[in-house]
């Protein structure tokens, strides 16, 4: 049997509203007690002094790339779970342009094999909207949804054909698959940055807004028309942010995410240094949409927090921003990027940091995660709110196409417990045979 004490610790947890010290008992991967002291425990239970760290529900990225199978030179299922576990993740969503598509039940059952062979993170699977994403034909979506995939997502793109979209819709509707969406009207799209000022300056070709803008409007208006429950993938203009905020309030069943580099960054950051770090799709908007972004999350428009962690290899993210591919790491940056940038400047409480790190995600989902209360699964994250480092390019992850290496931080994670069982700690992963 497998028993764990935390002790000391200040537990964090929007489910129950509690921001205190308290003391978490844990036995076979279930929360059994939580208190302010717990002294009386089973002998053989191991003691964990964390004082002075929050404690927190696992955290849960809605949005991951791990390039597995086919495109495993960027990144792997383990790669990328090992990565999850160095970051606070604890459960992951991996989107399906893998190679082959994520489009049928023998891919999803490859990738839940693989992740059943690296204990590091939950893994759920999201399949793609169509087959091949082509846009043409919709995939079997009751029997992927047997198979454990979690959501649908043409991420990457957009299903132009708004038939076939609200059609795809309707199916995930009646069989309560939630509908994952990469906003971007092809018609609209191209460039490799925002268009705008920084665009013209740079004389690059740039990505005009309206791609996101239009695109998102029509999701949410087949959404409403279907009744499908509608997540809009990383948000990055100040446009989208409010089409979701009026969509809310009209009752619309829509959820959105933003990643930390888009309410952490700006196109100002690529006139500084025109470098391919900087370069993902969406791009990096102006420092408008940046404080609409934190505005948005602040009032709850933006429900959570995703990474749309993209893996490449140093070949294909060359200095030359214009040819490089799209896309940056960050599930080891994650919580550290997003207190810089929202907690220590007074826009997020802890509370709702983890909110939107943690238990909003979980409840898109409808997993029974992003709690630390009594009878739940013991994922957790423990980190120090004040330790001071410098980020670097030592990833667990297979790439380093990270633009936060370099960037001072305060709040590093220093330990990931999944299902009761500590799998990262200060800095290292545990060995695979001393988790079974």
């Amino acid at each position: 049997m497998n028993r764990l004490l935390i002790q000391n610790g200040i537990l964090i947890d929007p489910s129950q509203r509690i921001f205190e010290k308290k003391d978490l008992y844990i036995e076979d991967g279930v929360v059994k007690q939580v208190e302010d002291e717990i002294c009386d425990v089973p002998e053989g239970t191991r003691l964990v002094n964390v004082a002075g760290c929050w404690v927190m529900p696992g955290f849960i990225d809605l949005h991951v790339h791990f390039r597995d199978p086919g495109l495993t030179y960027k990144e792997t299922v383990e790669t990328g779970c090992k990565a999850a576990a160095a970051g606070g993740v604890t459960t992951v969503c991996t989107m399906p342009n893998t190679k082959p598509v994520t489009d049928c039940v023998e891919v999803v059952e490859e990738i839940l094999e693989k992740a059943g062979k690296a204990p590091y993170t939950h893994l759920l699977p999201i399949a793609a909207v169509t087959m091949g994403q082509q846009g043409k034909e919709i995939v079997d979506l009751a029997a992927l949804k047997e198979a454990g995939i979690c959501a649908i997502s043409e991420d990457g793109r957009s299903v132009m054909d708004s038939g076939i979209m609200k059609e795809a819709m309707r199916h995930c509707a009646q069989l309560q698959i939630p509908v994952f969406d990469h906003c971007e009207d092809e018609s609209l799209a191209g460039g490799c940055i925002n268009e705008g000022e920084v665009s013209r300056e740079l004389g690059l070709p740039g990505l005009s807004r309206d791609a996101e803008n239009a695109m998102t409007a029509r999701e949410i208006l087949l959404a409403e028309s279907t009744g499908a429950q509608l997540h809009i993938c990383h948000v990055s203009t100040k446009e989208s942010a409010e089409i979701i905020r009026v969509a809310k309030a009209h009752g619309v069943r829509v959820t959105a995410e933003v990643g930390p580099h888009h309410f952490a960054l700006s196109d100002e950051d690529i006139r500084r240094e025109p470098h391919s770090k900087y370069k993902m799709n969406p791009p990096l908007r102006t420092l408008e949409d940046v404080e609409a972004m934190k505005v948005a999350l602040a009032d709850g428009t933006l429900d959570a927090i995703a990474t749309d962690h993209a893996p490449h290899s140093a070949e294909e993210k060359t200095e030359d921003l214009q040819h490089s591919l799209n896309g940056i790491i960050g599930l080891e940056t994650s919580f550290a990027i997003s207190k810089k940038t929202l907690v220590d400047t007074g826009i997020l409480s802890p509370l709702q940091l983890v909110e939107k790190m943690s238990t909003r995600p979980a409840q898109i989902l409808r997993i029974q995660k992003g709690t630390l209360s009594v009878g739940s699964c013991a994922d957790i994250c423990v980190a120090d709110p004040n330790e001071t480092y410098v980020i670097d390019d030592h990833f667990y992850s297979k790439a380093k196409n990270s633009p936060f290496i370099g960037w001072k931080v305060q709040g590093r994670v220093k330990m990931t417990i999944l299902d009761g069982r500590i799998v990262f700690q200060d800095g290292k992963l545990m060995e695979k045979e001393d988790l079974a």
